[in-house]
């Protein structure tokens, strides 16, 4: 037996990215100006833009349709047995699969700049820019890891589990305002992402969504707290970028997970229709298929920007026009029709590039008391490596940075090399829980959103060497759950 795909998971995944790539084009003003190449931020200098990353923020969906994608798949997996390093690994190989690609052809064209003589500053701008969106794979591959054991928080405590974060980010933020401790605010990328990431495995097991009251309960509290802490409190309107007096993502404030709250809690409101509408055949195949791209888009749509703009701006095509006047924001139109046509073309090729990544392993290896230790020691080495390279671009100064791509040429075969899955097994799950260890490596940046909603966590297992203690309240408690990933 094999649950059907949860079709509103999959089409939130889509919006979302939409938005991301909407709001990184619109947002990121490039200039060109005596000779040189350069990039503004036009929030600030449309002052009501502002008030537009309300509808532009999104990444809570993605952490909450992770959170929903991860807690299908590993109940899959314990249905079958399986420990949760196997799970892990290929999880996170199926993201660093793509991701290296990206880093690897990003790496050459800097190395080729720098060597070609290009002006340092215009490179470090460059590099930065193509690299600025990689601040969610270090996140998300954290979150990852750590399912097994808040899966199994959230099956012993349920909806508490993200309220006590929720408190403890909240401490967070009076800590980084009050006593001026900066530092301690890194606590919340975890606290914050991870409370939505809880959200997505309540909602898997229905305990968010039903009874409905709880989804209009969620919006609304956090609508108030939202309203309050914008209002009353320090948190600017702005949920993207740099407030002018304290920053609403980095890190994550707690203004941000009441903004949350209210977005999921509006969106799984609106799920009964979403369902309904996606019922027709032409609409779902269309989300379907943008959904196998998913992760190709988020990594790759920021190459677009520089590709015209150095097309576009030093040949006088495009004129520069002051940000936030009537002329800007019609010349925004055309920028974002060559951006999408760029785009559609990069994407296009890239599905041809990317189909070996397809027939590469998520582990090869021998497994042994070893396999966790080199498993953790490379996510040790790829989750800094990728911070790195968000914060500081691929050739901060003007030079190549070598030490998270040697981090990043360390760390992916550390991982892959901490064993091979598990073989596929005979019965039960059937075909569709053999492709949650090999499927795709499009996986994307939230996971493949596979239904199988409904099933509450009464299988209990551990966490290490494989071997399980299965307890059952009915017969059919994991093995009705057969999702396809």
């Amino acid at each position: 037996m094999r649950a059907e795909r949860n079709r509103c998971a999959d089409l939130l995944r889509v919006c979302a990215i939409g938005a991301v790539v909407l709001g990184h084009w619109l947002l990121v003003d490039v200039t060109y100006q005596g000779g040189t190449l350069s990039g503004l931020d036009a929030l600030d200098y449309v002052g009501w833009g502002r008030w537009l990353t309300l509808l532009l923020q999104v990444m809570p969906v993605f952490f909450l349709v992770g959170g929903y994608a991860n807690a299908v798949s590993w109940t899959a997996h314990r249905g079958r047995g399986e420990d949760g390093w196997s799970w892990v690994r290929g999880r996170v190989v199926r993201l660093l699969w793509p991701t290296a690609l990206y880093v690897a052809v990003c790496a050459c064209a800097a190395a080729v700049a720098q060597g070609a003589g290009a002006d340092p500053t215009t490179l470090a701008r460059a590099g930065w820019l193509v690299a600025l969106h990689l601040w969610f794979l270090p996140v998300y591959v954290l979150l990852i890891a750590l399912t097994p054991l808040t899966h199994a928080a959230h099956r012993r405590w349920g909806l508490r589990v993200p309220v006590v974060m929720a408190l403890a980010a909240a401490g967070v933020d009076i800590l980084v305002l009050g006593p001026r401790l900066p530092l301690i605010g890194a606590a919340n990328y975890l606290l914050v992402w991870g409370s939505m990431h809880q959200w997505g495995f309540a909602w898997h097991d229905g305990t968010l969504s039903t009874p409905r009251w709880r989804c209009r309960a969620m919006a609304a509290t956090g609508c108030v707290l939202l309203v309050a802490l914008l209002g009353r409190g320090p948190f600017p309107v702005d949920m993207i970028g740099t407030g002018t007096r304290v920053d609403n993502t980095s890190p994550p404030s707690i203004a941000l997970l009441a903004f949350a709250a209210t977005q999921t809690g509006l969106l799984l409101m609106a799920e009964p229709a979403l369902q309904r509408l996606l019922t027709r055949p032409r609409l779902w195949a269309r989300v379907t298929r943008l959904n196998k791209g998913v992760m190709t888009v988020y990594l790759w749509h920021m190459v677009p920007v520089l590709v015209v703009a150095v097309a576009f701006y030093p040949t006088h095509v495009l004129p520069q026009r002051a940000i936030g006047t009537s002329q800007w924001w019609v010349q925004r139109v055309v920028w974002l029709a060559l951006l999408s046509v760029v785009l559609v073309v990069v994407v296009r090729c890239l599905t041809w590039v990317q189909r070996p990544l397809r027939r590469l392993p998520v582990g090869v290896g021998a497994t042994g008391w070893w396999s966790p230790v080199l498993l953790l020691c490379g996510l040790g080495a790829c989750a800094p490596a990728l911070t790195i390279l968000a914060v500081k671009g691929f050739a901060p100064a003007g030079h190549l940075a070598v030490l998270p791509l040697f981090l990043l040429a360390t760390g992916i075969p550390a991982v892959v090399c901490s064993g091979r899955p598990p073989a596929a097994r005979t019965g039960g799950g059937g075909a569709g829980d053999a492709r949650s260890t090999t499927g795709s490596t499009d996986t994307g940046a939230a996971g493949a959103a596979g239904a199988g909603g409904g099933v509450r966590g009464r299988a209990w297992r551990g966490w290490g060497n494989g071997r399980w203690r299965i307890v059952r309240k009915s017969p059919d408690t994991v093995s009705a759950v057969h999702p396809v990933h």
